[in-house]
């Protein structure tokens, strides 16, 4: 199969950015403030994404893929023990690691990384194992207060092992890295998870709502026990994501008073997030994100035992095994493709979760749709901002991801497509732990939700 014209690959794009924003000196870490979401060095970083790369860049770019695709072959760092610890968030390993801008490994974040795995529990209450990434920043801090924490998720990556972050931003192949490198030049403690599957074995549940925010706020737990992390039981503690990580931060909020209630939770930042999961799958499908409906197919029958073959015909199955093979940067191999072609039905992914009694009656199309808010959460009635050229639904329902009250929260379509909007959000992100932590006290029946695109 041949390959569509690849742009230039994001970690480029990403080092350019960086430089523009001067997050690879040393000094970024005294707190300097960014650049303004339209200044130029910004919007050339931008465009820069949309170019086609050059034949030097598609050489930089596979040979960082084969060193990744090498290094994961036979890890034993991510196999989890026989036995998984029973309380969330035990540390069950760590080692030493690094964090680059760039597969060339020219820019070097100044941060302590440390790769961790640490017990947590996925969607029906089992415990697993997952993979992440500590990093803290070689600066002191300089506030008021603990050094808070940030437990951050991302967004898309894929469905392979390669694509977990604790793998890409050793590599310099991560996309989220400047938004990452800038929470650390702010002094901040950084804790990424990989979620469950991506990484350690066993498929990635992908949107799955439950082990998502379960994953993330474990995380928060496990960096406490790692030395050098600067993380304590009772550090100020935030969140953040965008795509599927606002959906994972959004969750992870919800969840937090009822699962993580020691955690000194201050807010959460979820740009984007994926509401009803069926609205996005109607929209994406057929089109060019169609990977992310097969990355959500697959995380879905795993997460909740069911066998792919119930549902799928031999040639759906192939997809399938294919496409959990990919990480977002080599996608575009199953863009355009249409689900109903999949299926012994004919139907498509959103009608069979539609008209299938299996998956219909199953309650986490509820939960994807935000059922569940967390008892005494504060109503908030503020639009819920989104892109107008988003993959996601704009249609006011899809705000009831974030319940208070019984109340959902509308949407507000901003102009800005998916992408594009990761970078107008980090705003957002940044004001964040200034405004609701830093030792500031917090009215404990408010868990304030700040969400943008913008």
């Amino acid at each position: 199969m041949s390959r569509r014209r690849r742009v230039r690959p994001l970690s480029t794009a990403a080092a350019a950015i960086a430089v523009a924003a001067g997050l690879c000196a040393p000094s970024a870490l005294a707190q300097d403030p960014a650049p303004a979401p339209d200044a130029p060095e910004v919007r050339s970083a931008v465009e820069d994404l949309s170019r086609p790369a050059s034949p030097a860049e598609e050489r930089s770019w596979d040979a960082a893929r084969a060193e990744l695709a090498e290094d994961t072959a036979g890890d034993a760092f991510y196999r989890p023990p026989a036995t998984i610890p029973a309380r969330p968030g035990t540390l069950i390993r760590s080692e030493p690691s690094a964090f680059y801008l760039d597969p060339v490994k020219l820019i070097r974040v100044p941060a302590r990384a440390t790769r961790i795995l640490y017990s947590s529990v996925d969607a029906q209450g089992r415990p697993m194992a997952v993979s992440g990434t500590v990093l803290t920043p070689t600066a002191p801090w300089t506030g008021a207060g603990e050094r808070p924490v940030i437990g951050y998720a991302v967004g898309t990556q894929g469905a392979s092992d390669r694509c977990a972050p604790s793998r890409t931003l050793s590599t310099g192949e991560q996309y989220e890295g400047v938004g990452i490198s800038s929470l650390l030049g702010r002094g901040h403690t950084v804790v990424v998870t990989d979620y469950e599957g991506l990484g350690t074995p066993g498929a990635h549940t992908y949107m799955v709502r439950e082990s998502q925010a379960h994953a993330v706020l474990d995380s928060v737990r496990a960096a406490a026990q790692v030395d050098g992390a600067e993380v304590t039981a009772s550090s100020p503690v935030a969140l953040a994501g965008y795509s599927q990580g606002g959906g994972a931060s959004a969750a992870a909020a919800e969840l937090a008073p009822a699962y993580a209630p020691e955690l000194d939770l201050k807010g959460a930042y979820a740009g984007a997030p994926p509401a009803d999961l069926v609205q996005v799958a109607d929209r994406i499908d057929g089109g060019s994100y169609s990977a992310f409906l097969l990355y959500a197919m697959s995380g879905q029958l795993a997460a909740y035992d069911v066998d792919p073959a119930v549902h799928l015909n031999e040639h759906g199955r192939q997809v399938l095994t294919d496409a959990v093979e990919t990480c977002v940067t080599d996608s575009g191999e199953h863009g355009s493709l249409d689900s109903s072609a999949l299926t012994h039905t004919g139907q498509s992914f959103p009608q069979l979760v539609r008209t299938d009694p299996q998956l219909g009656r199953d309650p986490r199309r509820a939960e994807a749709r935000g059922g569940g808010a967390p008892p005494g959460g504060a109503r908030d009635d503020r639009p819920l901002p989104h892109g107008r050229r988003h993959p996601v639904p704009r249609r006011p329902g899809a705000g009831a991801a974030l319940v208070r009250r019984g109340r959902p929260r509308p949407l507000r379509p901003g102009p800005h497509p998916h992408p594009h909007g990761r970078l107008r959000g980090r705003a957002a992100a940044h004001a964040l732990v200034p405004r609701r932590g830093a030792g500031r006290p917090v009215d404990p029946e408010l868990l304030r939700l700040v969400l943008s695109v913008r």
